[in-house]
């Protein structure tokens, strides 16, 4: 049995808000470099869905969602695929909790943001049917393939803004947080393994970055360039490309960040509108948060809330 991995992250360019980082590991049959996602799934799931198609939409994250379109096809696809791995979260909590999503090593000193203390946020946020979560599970045993894990990392603003205190370099945060949460689902020589993730701000060269991670494992370099950057450490194969949501566990982990950086901006937008009557809502990004951030001002001095824990400064 070969592994297969993809990561992918959503929310890096707002000012408000979490940035995440998702990654979806999975059991394949074969060499995972052969695997072809599509084509095992494609009775249950496309990437390119076509009028009354009742399958699930698995894509970039932002061609599943958009606000215009409504939350359900990005909300049933990831909620499917958690039922995969025996999750049934039943609030935006325990969704947290059951992807490890909601803390990382920075933790210790970031203060959990007002926002997130109210009453739990349920799930799923609108009905949905998730039956065809039952064929994708026959599907998985049909063809010999299993989903290992889904997890995510929140880094939300407080813990931003240390980590660029830290390395000074917005890429440098990505690729750290990244590879940080890669290696608590993967060993380099536990299988044939095969990693894809999207590149970090448009970087090369990944392998000094992999060695603060690897514990003086043996990293060779195979290719690094624009198109991509290939890399093999022990058993391993791990790859860095330009539009890798056109692998399926990439476009997964793209749509899982996706879904909890939704989340968590629907319970921040619930508690400053809980302040503030007929303040409309902000996704974060910088034009609309500036306003945001301007509106709320004077409830956010009354409330005692730090800019350090409401704005991402890059």
């Amino acid at each position: 049995m070969a592994r297969l991995i993809g990561m992918d992250e959503a929310g890096l360019g707002p000012n408000l808000g979490p940035f995440v980082v998702a990654v979806t590991v999975w059991d394949v049959p074969g060499s995972p470099f052969e695997f072809d996602f599509w084509k095992t799934f494609e009775e249950v799931l496309t990437n390119s869905p076509v009028a009354r198609d009742t399958r699930l939409h698995v894509a970039d994250s932002k061609e599943v969602f958009q606000p215009k379109r409504g939350f359900d096809a990005l909300e049933r696809g990831v909620l499917a695929a958690l039922r995969l791995n025996g999750l049934e979260p039943q609030s935006f909590e325990e969704l947290c909790q059951s992807l490890s999503a909601s803390r990382t090593q920075h933790d210790a000193v970031a203060e959990i943001p007002p926002w997130y203390r109210d009453h739990p946020l349920e799930l799923p946020t609108e009905p949905i049917d998730l039956k065809i979560g039952d064929a994708w599970r026959t599907a998985c045993q049909d063809h010999g393939v299993r989903l290992v894990a889904i997890k995510a990392a929140i880094v939300e603003p407080q813990q931003f803004n240390q980590l660029i205190r830290e390395y000074d370099n917005k890429s440098l945060v990505v690729s750290r947080v990244a590879f940080q949460l890669l290696r608590s689902v993967w060993s380099p020589d536990e299988a044939e393994t095969f990693v894809v993730g999207d590149k970090h701000g448009g970087r090369n060269r990944y392998d000094q970055l992999l060695s603060e991670v690897l514990d003086g494992e043996m990293i060779f370099r195979l290719e690094e360039g624009a198109d991509r950057s290939d890399y093999r450490v022990g058993k391993t194969v791990l790859r860095f490309q330009p539009r890798a949501e056109e692998h399926g566990p990439v476009a997964l982990a793209s749509m899982t960040a996706k879904y909890v950086r939704e989340l968590a901006m629907s319970r921040f937008n619930r508690f400053w509108a809980s302040h503030i009557d007929g303040l409309k809502p902000t996704q974060g990004y910088p034009v609309d948060a500036k306003r945001f951030r301007e509106e709320i001002a004077e409830t956010q001095r009354k409330l005692g809330i730090t800019d350090d824990v409401l704005w991402r400064n890059r």
